[in-house]
C-alpha cells in the first residue's frame, strides 16, 4: 500500500495544485494521467536486484504465460516447497512496492512456519510482463497464481490463501470467489485495510484529491462477507501505512472462525522479525487447526 508516503507530506500549496491538476485531468479520462496515477499508487518494481543471491536449492523460479492479451505476457512465480510432504501449500500475495526478490525474508518466514510457498509477482513487478498495473490486472494475475498453486497441493483443505497489504484485498477477492473447504482451507490476511477509499482517506486532502476520480478500489469490506473460511488476521500495533483501526473494522465484518492478532513493536511490513516467536506459533497454530486433513 502506498499512501504512506502522503501522509509524511504536508499539504503545501505546490501539493495542492498538484493534486487539483491530476484530479481534473482524471475526470476528463486522459489516458496518459491514468498510467502515471496508476505508477503513483501501485509503485510496481521491476527487475532482479544486483544482490539477489539466488534460492535455496530445490526451490523453482519459472514463467507462466498468460493467455487471452494482445501481446505476449507472462508471470514470473517462485515454487518454494517445505521439507515437510505434508505441509499445507500457501498462495502467496504482496503488497506495492516490493516485488517478490523484495518480500523473500517474509516468504521464508512462512516457509519456516510450516508451508510450502507459491508466490506471484502481478505484471509489473519483478521479472513478469511490464504494466502499468490495475485492480483487473492484478486480480486476474492472482486467479492465474491460484491455478499453478491447485497444481502443486492436490487436497483443497491443505490450501491457504495469504495476502500482505494491498495483497490482502486481492486474497480476499480470491477467497470471495472460492469455496470452503471444496476450494480451499483458510485466508490469512497481514496489515490488511477495509478498501482504498478508506485507506486514502487517512493520508488527509492529498490522498483523497489523488482518490477521487480513481476507478480501483479493492472493496475487501464488501467481500467478506463473502468468505465462509477459518481466517487469521494479523497487524501490527504501530502500523503507520494502513492504520490499525481499519484492519479492526475488517475483522468484526467477518465472519467465524477467526483469529485477530496484534503484534506489539510491529509496523506494516515488519512483524515476522518484530516477535518472530509469537508470528511463527500463530501461524503454527493456523495450521493446524484448520489446513489438515484430518
Amino acid at each position: 500500500m502506498n499512501w504512506k508516503f502522503l501522509k509524511s507530506v504536508s499539504v503545501t500549496a505546490v501539493f495542492l495544485r498538484l493534486g487539483l491538476v491530476l484530479t481534473l485531468l482524471a475526470s476528463s479520462g486522459c489516458a496518459w494521467l491514468d498510467a502515471k496515477q496508476r505508477q503513483l499508487i501501485y509503485r510496481p518494481t521491476a527487475g532482479v536486484p544486483t544482490d539477489f543471491a539466488g534460492l535455496q536449492t530445490g526451490d523453482e523460479r519459472y514463467f507462466v504465460s498468460l493467455p487471452d492479451t494482445n501481446a505476449p505476457q507472462h508471470l514470473a512465480i517462485w515454487w518454494l516447497p517445505n521439507s515437510r510432504a505434508d505441509a499445507p501449500t500457501l498462495l502467496y500475495l504482496h503488497g506495492t512496492f516490493r516485488n517478490l526478490f523484495g518480500n523473500q525474508r517474509k516468504i521464508e518466514s512462512l516457509r519456516t512456519a510450516g508451508f510450502a510457498v507459491l508466490a506471484v509477482d502481478y505484471r509489473g513487478w519483478g521479472e513478469s510482463s511490464a504494466l502499468a498495473p490495475t485492480e483487473q490486472s492484478i486480480l486476474a494475475d492472482a486467479e492465474v497464481a491460484w491455478s499453478e498453486l491447485k497444481k502443486r497441493q492436490p487436497h483443497p483443505k491443505k490450501r491457504v490463501i495469504y495476502g500482505h497489504s494491498m495483497g490482502s484485498a486481492v486474497a480476499m477477492d480470491l477467497a470471495s470467489r472460492l469455496q470452503c473447504p471444496a476450494d480451499y482451507g483458510g485466508l490469512v490476511l497481514e496489515s490488511a485495510f477495509t478498501s482504498f477509499d478508506d485507506v486514502a482517506s487517512t493520508a488527509g486532502m492529498l490522498g483523497s484529491l489523488l482518490n477521487l476520480f480513481y476507478p480501483d478500489n479493492f472493496d475487501s469490506i464488501g467481500k467478506i462477507t463473502k468468505v465462509q473460511a477459518p481466517l487469521l488476521m494479523m497487524h501490527g500495533r504501530d502500523d503507520d501505512t494502513i492504520p490499525i483501526q481499519l484492519g479492526e473494522r475488517l475483522f468484526a465484518a467477518a465472519s467465524p472462525p477467526k483469529h485477530w492478532l496484534v503484534v506489539e513493536n510491529a509496523r506494516h511490513s515488519d512483524l515476522d522479525i518484530a516477535n518472530p516467536a509469537l508470528y511463527q506459533a500463530t501461524l503454527q497454530s493456523f495450521a493446524a487447526s484448520y489446513l489438515s486433513l484430518q
